[in-house]
């Protein structure tokens, strides 16, 4: 009765602690299934669907929990065990976004130089973009390339800048595509001088992120390790019946949802604050 009393005084100061940030107001809210969309979008996944995704999610958890089955012989510790596996394929998304994002970062400052240089030439911005289906980064090459693509076949300029801003699905991305379409729009004698100062803005930023990240990495990895630590000790320590046996008992179906909850939280507010700022897609 304590340890429920407990886990509900702790559910209900988490509560109160997240309802002292601000809501976003004036935004529309997202859905769970459209912030999947937006991960997948810039983890570079844009021709797998959501749907295969949580399938694929759903066949790794049942497996890891006949897996636990055969190794704990225990119903409740491989549950338990298998909620926590559930998460990992989410972690594994946001992971690899974050490093293909970080990937991009370091490339942008080199597409604004191309755009500069051939708009100093007396190229559209248009075809500036077009040249970068062989003349850019190779990560992003595809992506303008089905751009050049469409280019061809469609009057539509609006159309096909949205559709790319779409498949780069970043939020850099989506500033030089809106300097696009307001030259586009209004005209611009001074593309290149605002060319230039994005180029410096995204150098400095990649820089100072660059640093800020490679200092926190290893306290994040230290928390990760740390969280993760005790339920690989749980798992070998469940090889004995014994022990099995005892977390099959209410006693220590409480100890393990405590845990999960206690390492759940725990590693949320780790990530919150070690969160750095990221900046907002202009194109959704």
């Amino acid at each position: 009765m304590s340890a429920i009393l407990g886990l509900t005084l702790g559910l209900g100061l988490l509560l109160i602690w997240q309802s002292g940030f601000p809501t976003r107001g004036g935004k529309k809210s997202l859905t769970s299934v459209s912030r999947l969309r937006r991960t997948m979008d810039r983890a570079g996944l844009q021709q797998v669907t959501t749907v295969t995704f949580l399938l694929i999610s759903s066949c790794i958890v049942v497996v890891a929990t006949g897996i636990y089955l055969l190794v704990t012989s225990t119903l409740t510790v491989s549950l338990v065990l298998a909620g926590i596996t559930a998460v990992l394929p989410s972690w594994w998304l946001r992971h690899k976004a974050d490093q293909r994002s970080k990937a991009l970062r370091e490339t942008w400052p080199d597409v604004v130089d191309h755009l500069r240089s051939a708009v100093r030439a007396g190229l559209p911005l248009n075809e500036a973009l077009a040249q970068l289906s062989f003349e850019g980064p190779k990560e992003l090459q595809p992506a303008f390339r089905a751009y050049a693509a469409d280019l061809k076949v469609t009057a539509n300029m609006e159309e096909t800048l949205d559709r790319l801003a779409q498949r780069l699905a970043d939020p850099v991305a989506d500033r030089i595509i809106s300097a696009v379409k307001l030259t586009r729009e209004v005209g611009g004698a001074d593309v290149s001088v605002m060319l230039t100062t994005l180029s410096g803005f995204l150098r400095t930023d990649a820089r100072t992120r660059g640093e800020l990240e490679a200092r926190q990495s290893w306290t994040v990895n230290a928390a990760r390790l740390a969280i993760c630590a005790p339920w690989v000790i749980l798992l070998v320590l469940c090889l004995e019946p014994r022990v099995a046996q005892a977390y099959s008992t209410p006693v220590g179906l409480m100890v393990l949802l405590g845990g999960a909850l206690v390492a759940v939280v725990s590693y949320r507010i780790m990530m919150r604050i070690a969160r750095l700022p990221e900046p907002q897609r202009v194109i959704a």
